[in-house]
């Protein structure tokens, strides 16, 4: 009889613990998603991984030179135009007098044949 009283007291004395336990699981899974979505957020937008949707400028490809240096082909209405970037300044080397088609595969190929032809 002893045993029944006793694991009723602590049944009894379990279950506002449990609850807060329950709730404290709950809150903690919450924050958890909360910084997850913030994290992935911040990602998206430090990678820059949603495409513009303006559609009067475009980043037709890029070519690396080096870590922090490349050459980018922008389109700007009908103009191509071939860039050099750098951290710390974007010069224009050429304005693109016939469009380049541009192929994910081909970009150094048909920009040797542009400058071969000039």
């Amino acid at each position: 009889m002893m045993t029944i009283m006793a694991a009723s007291a602590a049944a009894q004395t379990a279950t506002p613990s449990s609850n807060l336990a329950t709730m404290a699981s709950m809150v903690g899974g919450l924050i958890l998603v909360l910084l997850l979505i913030f994290a992935l957020a911040f990602l998206v937008k430090r990678f820059n991984l949603v495409p513009s949707s303006n559609g009067k400028m475009k980043t037709l490809a890029v070519t690396p030179l080096g870590q922090k240096e490349k050459l980018v082909l922008v389109e700007v209405g009908e103009q191509q135009y071939l860039l050099g970037v750098t951290p710390h300044q974007i010069n224009l080397i050429d304005k693109l007098e016939q469009p380049l088609e541009i192929t994910p595969t081909s970009f150094a190929e048909q920009l040797q044949k542009v400058r071969s032809q000039q």
